[in-house]
Formats: structure tokens, sequence, C-alpha cells
């Protein structure tokens, strides 16, 4: 499997559903419900998918593909898997917040092995693949500095759609974050928040039963950033696509910012 290939493929395909989702974003969208946790969906999110699944499956007809509105497509069981994300940040779309990206991961036993993040909005695009690094779009590699403040890390949090308001332990976790965090973004945009810690605009994330669909594309993105991620417990993390809502919560950040940032979770 040619990896560099791959990402180019995949970067081709996330840029051409970007200028789709902008296009689109400043027009009337249609908007309806999706389950029953309050979440949305739109008319863009179908679009940009059907564009992202026909790009992929062209250049790869053999492989997977698990989207997010319309699930598994492709070959099942193949050996290669691709998550598409077709707009990270539906809700903030639906409300005319010009805050989503676009993400894919390409993985192979349940483990991404390439991850794509673009940003229609800055036009901007972010990749990496597993053991050689993340880059921009420029070419510039993502390695974010150690960078404390003395008045807390500015953090993002993330939770999975189907947790309640009243779940305890997000909301233990959300009040510990508040009272020592300088400051917690909740972006409704997963991707977007992985970027920006790969690239050092933010000092952390804390997950708790994060979705699967946009996690291995970030945490990748991240990782190959320099950044740690570790379990709520302190256990080495590892985001598999097979792995239950119950082991998708984690901290990240600077290996030199996580002993701090667990101190706070726990």
């Amino acid at each position: 499997m040619d990896l560099d290939h791959a990402r180019t493929v995949a970067v081709e395909a996330v840029e051409a559903a970007g200028a789709l989702l902008l296009e689109g974003a400043r027009g009337a969208v249609g908007v309806r419900a999706k389950g029953v946790a309050g979440d949305v969906v739109t008319d863009l999110d179908l679009a940009s998918e059907k564009l992202l699944l026909e790009r992929i499956l062209t250049a790869y007809p053999s492989h997977a593909v698990i989207a997010e509105e319309s699930g598994l497509a492709g070959s099942a069981g193949a050996e290669w898997t691709w998550l598409v994300d077709p707009l990270d940040g539906t809700n903030n779309v639906a409300i005319g917040l010009p805050t989503y990206v676009v993400g894919v991961a390409l993985c192979r036993a349940g483990r991404a092995l390439l991850g794509v993040v673009h940003d229609p909005v800055s036009a901007q695009t972010w990749s990496a693949i597993r053991g050689r690094g993340a880059v921009a779009s420029s070419g510039a590699r993502l390695a974010p500095p150690y960078a404390p403040s003395p008045h807390g890390p500015l953090l993002a949090w993330t939770q999975g759609y189907d947790i309640a308001r009243d779940d305890v332990t997000a909301l233990r976790l959300k009040t510990a974050l508040d009272r020592h965090a300088r400051r917690v973004l909740q972006l409704w945009a997963p991707l977007l928040a992985w970027a920006m810690l790969a690239r050092g605009d933010i000092d952390g994330i804390v997950g708790y039963r994060a979705e699967m669909v946009d996690l291995p594309a970030g945490a990748l993105l991240a990782r190959e950033a320099g950044i740690e991620i570790r379990a709520l417990d302190g256990r080495p993390y590892e985001e598999c696509i097979d792995a239950p809502a119950e082991e998708r919560s984690f901290v990240a950040a600077h290996p030199r910012a996580v002993p701090g940032l667990l101190a706070l979770v726990q």
C-alpha cells in the first residue's frame, strides 16, 4: 500500500469536499434532526459524504469505508478501512457559525496509518502518516512547543453524542476543568480541536466517550506532531476503530503537560 499516494487521494478529496461545504454554507442550509440526543444532519453533510465516498472508492474499490451518515460502504471485511467525517461541526453550520472541518483516516487492523483534516474556512489542510510526522499543506512540520501559562492550560473538551446531560462522570470532569483551566473550549468539531492541538494553538484535549469516526484521524495527527495521549487513569492509550465507547476517554497534551492534566481529571 502506497501511503503517499493515499495521502494525495485523501487531500484532494477533502479539499474538494471543503470547497463544496464552503459554497453551500453561504446559502440556506437544509437541517433536520438526527437521533434523539439533539444532534442534526444537513444537506451539506450528505453532499460532502457522497463526494468523499466516490473519490475514495474510485481510487480504492477493494477498500471498505465507514462514513458518519451512511455507515459501511465498499468491501466489507477488507484489509483497509477508511473513516469519513464529511462535516465535523454540523451543529455549527446549522446555526451559521463558520467552524467546521472535513476529516478522513485510513486504517489497517483497526489502527489509523493515515489521517487528513481540512479546514475550508482557513483553506488549510493537515495530514499525518504513522511514523513519519505531521505536516501542514505548506509542507511545514507540526511540532507544538511546551509553553505553560501561569493562568492554567487552554483546553478543548469533546464527548460522544449520546452522553446524557446528567452523566455524573462528564459533569465531574467538566467541573474540574472549569475550575483549573484558563479556558475550556467546546467547539462541536473535535477534528478542529485536534488540529489546533497539533499546531500548538491549545494546550490539551480531554475526551469522554468520544465518537469513533473522527477520533483516529485527529489523534494520529496530534501524535505525529509529538502529542501524548493517555487514558483518564494514566494508562497508555491507543485508539482503535473497534474500541467500545467506554474505552474512548482520554487526555491529550504535550508530554511535559500530561502529568498535570491527568492530575486534574483524576
